[in-house]
């Protein structure tokens, strides 16, 4: 995960707390060890300068969500476990669903290009197929990569970026490689893919995404904003970002992450997305083994098509992580979906310690019995 200094919602893993709790009505009075375990590695996350954290862990139907720290600095308002929270890249495997969806329907083709549906849009677009956007094999330059870029969104997070815009930025860059023949990963795959999606469908991403997922699954606190703020009860996101301490950004233009990222959701929407795609409920077998099936990264983690399959100390996890600015969000899940865990944090600048601790915490999460 990358800071905005250094290019948001990249991919990928793996003052003391002012309050703590369990989800109300979810929990026993005294909750098993593990939930002690994951509520004191919650706290410590916070201890090392973390405003707030929630941590969701599903078992088989069976939920429990845990709380630590603040939502609100300025108004010293605890983190509630169902405050919305950007959940960056995350977001990608909403995107992916869809486009897979339309791959079942039949109106668009794993193997179709980008010049089919998008003619001119990118220069080599004759030679990069859905597939390769989908798992970061295209060989395009990921625009938040740009310094340039990351400047001028410093300078208005608030500025309103078109996809044409934001892929013009990376095409201003040479490729990386050749499509297929390697793997990086970039935010301009996705992008494309949003045009795609529009241009397929002729409605926008957001109501693809509302149509095909949000209302079917009931993830009424789920939405695909166009606008700075952020609507209904949320945590306020926090980034070290061009002076000294924590700077409030929650007011930040989704339009910069786009269909790469711009998704704003809850730890229970999130896992009920993701039970529901892992399931088999949103796919055919066929397209959710090719969701699943993985090329290679060089790291300890393997990409699908809007899916990171990842090594845990207790065995796979499927799933993604998501990075935007004021916001980290990391989804686990086992195959069946049966062994869920969701941790949200409102700090994406997090310390050396702090991030030791995250890690703690999704391992406690997702490992601990």
């Amino acid at each position: 995960m990358h800071q905005i200094r250094r290019g948001v919602l990249a991919c990928c893993v793996a003052v003391v707390a002012v309050a703590t709790g369990v989800d109300a009505g979810v929990a026993s009075t005294a909750p098993h060890q593990s939930e002690s375990n994951l509520q004191q590695a919650l706290d410590r996350l916070v201890a090392t300068g973390a405003p707030g954290a929630v941590a969701l862990v599903r078992d088989d139907g069976h939920t429990v969500v845990l709380t630590s720290g603040e939502g609100d600095l300025a108004r010293q308002v605890p983190i509630r476990a169902n405050d919305r929270f950007r959940i960056g890249s995350v977001t990608k495997s909403f995107i992916a669903t869809v486009v897979l969806q339309l791959v079942g329907e039949g109106k668009l083709s794993l193997t179709d290009t980008v010049a089919r549906w998008l003619p001119g849009l990118i220069p080599n677009g004759r030679h990069i197929t859905v597939h390769e956007l989908l798992n970061h094999t295209s060989g395009l330059y990921n625009y938040t990569d740009s310094p340039a870029f990351i400047n001028q969104v410093a300078a208005d997070p608030t500025r309103r970026w078109t996809p044409r815009a934001l892929i013009a930025v990376a095409t201003a860059h040479k490729p990386l490689f050749p499509p297929g023949t390697s793997w990086s990963y970039s935010n301009t795959g996705y992008i494309v893919l949003g045009l795609m999606i529009r241009k397929v469908t002729g409605t926008s991403v957001g109501a693809e995404l509302r149509h095909r997922l949000f209302d079917p699954l009931h993830l009424r606190k789920t939405t695909y904003p166009t606008r700075p703020g952020i609507s209904g009860h949320h945590a306020h996101g926090y980034l070290i970002f061009g002076q000294p301490g924590l700077r409030d950004v929650t007011r930040f233009s989704p339009s910069f992450a786009g269909a790469a990222g711009a998704v704003v959701s809850t730890a229970r929407d999130v896992a009920r997305f993701y039970h529901a795609l892992l399931a088999g409920h949103l796919l055919h077998p066929g397209l959710l083994h090719a969701m699943e099936t993985t090329v290679s990264t060089g790291s300890t983690f393997t990409y699908g098509l809007g899916l990171v399959r990842a090594r845990t100390p207790c065995g796979i996890a499927w799933g993604h992580d998501g990075d935007f600015p004021g916001y980290l969000t990391t989804a686990f899940n086992t195959k069946d979906g049966s062994h869920q865990i969701v941790v949200l944090v409102n700090d994406d600048s997090l310390s050396p310690r702090g991030q030791q601790a995250l890690s703690h915490v999704l391992t406690t999460a997702y490992c601990d019995d």
